[in-house]
């Protein structure tokens, strides 16, 4: 288990009750009465931390290296019913950007979302989660396959940007973040976007319109990351914490803005923390919304979609 660094107390308190436990198992001692009082303490100690989590704190918790990502989310919820699909028919098979069928219940899905790795091996294979024109393209073809099909979409976001790189310009980077955005708006079958961790810039939006856009409770959104943000008004990255506050990039700004429609609470310490309770709050709203969007008609929730998007950021003095 790896801590940050604001979690450090909690880790000495861990490594106290584990020392007692030991004591208590390798000699005649009673330690359960100690034990007890270090659990409580643990308890508190861990509420009160997560429950006074600065915008920069989510943003490393945000990013914990233990933090699930899009595939661990899919097989938790699908199980072995996950069929990726591959490729754009154009260029390549963007491994940043994965997608393909799954299954709830009796219901079909289709998943799109970028995929982070989980070493130095894998987050290069991945690109660590940057996706290139292609990643987009793909994620269009499967959403108009999905259209096709009359099955609903879910897009799991969670990527530090698009692919910055020349060859990415070069193949159209912003024309088919845009293509995307405008084709969202349009498709005729529901959509639910979730943030699971990182939804920064354009690589966000490029997956992130959607008829409900939930955001799990320690994720951000926004144009830019508070370490680019901090490079480019203070030349430095010591700013970054100052950024993330005034970027107001947290689930609760989002929901206060109107941005987003709601908040999924994740467990004390995080995602990472109990995977399988988070993966079955997750799979539990994408029913719920599913459930709510399937009675409505394809115009009625275009219309409806659309009219959500004209809305934002409108502004009465």
């Amino acid at each position: 288990m790896e801590y940050l660094d604001f979690e450090l107390p909690i880790k000495e308190l861990e490594d106290q009750l584990d020392k007692c436990l030991i004591i208590g198992e390798e000699s005649d001692v009673d330690v359960s009465e100690t034990c007890k009082q270090i659990e409580k303490k643990l308890n508190d100690i861990r509420k009160d931390i997560y429950k006074n989590l600065t915008a920069w704190q989510r943003v490393q918790l945000s990013r914990h290296p233990n933090r699930p990502y899009t595939l661990d989310y899919i097989n938790g919820i699908c199980g072995d019913t996950f069929l990726e699909l591959h490729g754009d028919r154009t260029v390549k098979d963007d491994k940043a950007m994965i997608g393909g069928l799954g299954k709830i219940g009796d219901q079909s899905y289709m998943f799109i979302g970028q995929q982070k790795g989980y070493n130095t091996k894998t987050r290069q294979y991945r690109n660590f989660g940057m996706a290139n024109p292609e990643g987009y393209r793909k994620a269009l073809r499967l959403m108009k396959s999905a259209e096709k099909f009359d099955i609903p979409v879910v897009c799991f976001v969670d990527t530090p940007g698009a692919y910055p790189g020349i060859e990415a310009e070069e193949r159209g980077q912003g024309e088919a973040i845009a293509r995307n955005i405008l084709e969202m708006t349009r498709l005729k079958v529901p959509i639910i976007v979730i943030i699971i961790g990182e939804g920064a810039s354009g690589g966000a939006l490029g997956i992130g319109v959607g008829d409900r856009v939930l955001m799990l409770e320690n994720t951000w959104y926004s144009v830019i990351s508070p370490e680019s943000c901090s490079s480019i008004l203070w030349r430095s990255w010591e700013y970054k914490e100052q950024a993330a506050e005034a970027l107001k990039l947290t689930a609760p700004d989002m929901k206060k803005l109107k941005l987003i429609d709601e908040i999924v609470r994740e467990p004390i310490g995080g995602a990472h923390s109990n995977r399988e309770k988070t993966f079955e709050v997750v799979k539990n709203k994408i029913i719920t919304h599913f459930e709510e969007l399937e009675k409505l008609s394809p115009k009625k929730m275009v219309e409806l979609r659309m009219e959500k998007y004209a809305n934002m950021g409108v502004f009465h003095g």
